[in-house]
């Protein structure tokens, strides 16, 4: 079972390594924009849809590899006083009631999403008419991401619980 949320752990690690860069993407583009703004007073027509996109897609791909590194928002007050045991039991419960279904619910309606756009060839409106369907694959992608790494962080927490009381902490 270790094994299992090291795989998850490395490959939503690998992924959000190769994602992370691709802002500097988004940067050259809304530099791109302004120039023309500033320069010819008149933004390109294209590159508010394509700077929106790529953030969205950045945001959602990257959202994994945040939680992986708890660079997500929790409420911790209570969270703090308890012991190893105790805030894995608390990570257990969260996940299974609370984050897995939702995040299920999110995957599902994201195919919903992606598969009508794709069957209609959706696109943005106006002179450059730019395909929808891709953001809309990134959030199933990035769905299935994020369920992976919730099962890491539940298997992490079954072995926490299976190890039993350890030393110091829960004696206290």
């Amino acid at each position: 079972m270790h094994a299992i949320a090291k795989a998850i752990d490395a490959l939503n690690e690998g992924f959000g390594r190769l994602i992370a860069p691709l802002i500097a993407i988004i940067t050259v583009v809304v530099v791109y924009d302004i120039a023309m703004r500033f320069f010819f007073g008149r933004p390109s027509d294209w590159a508010f849809d394509v700077t929106t996109m790529l953030f969205g897609s950045h945001f959602m791909l990257m959202t994994a590899y945040g939680l992986k590194h708890h660079a997500h928002v929790e409420v911790d007050v209570l969270k703090r006083l308890l012991s190893r045991r105790g805030r894995a039991l608390i990570e257990l419960l969260g996940y299974l009631l609370f984050f897995t279904p939702f995040i299920l619910m999110f995957i599902t309606y994201s195919w919903s999403f992606f598969e009508r756009s794709w069957s209609r060839g959706e696109s943005t409106y106006g002179i450059v008419s730019i395909p929808v369907y891709p953001v809309k694959a990134v959030l199933v992608i990035a769905g299935v991401l994020v369920l992976l790494q919730a099962i890491a962080i539940v298997i992490r927490a079954f072995s926490e619980l299976a190890a039993g009381p350890s030393s110091s902490e829960d004696a206290s």
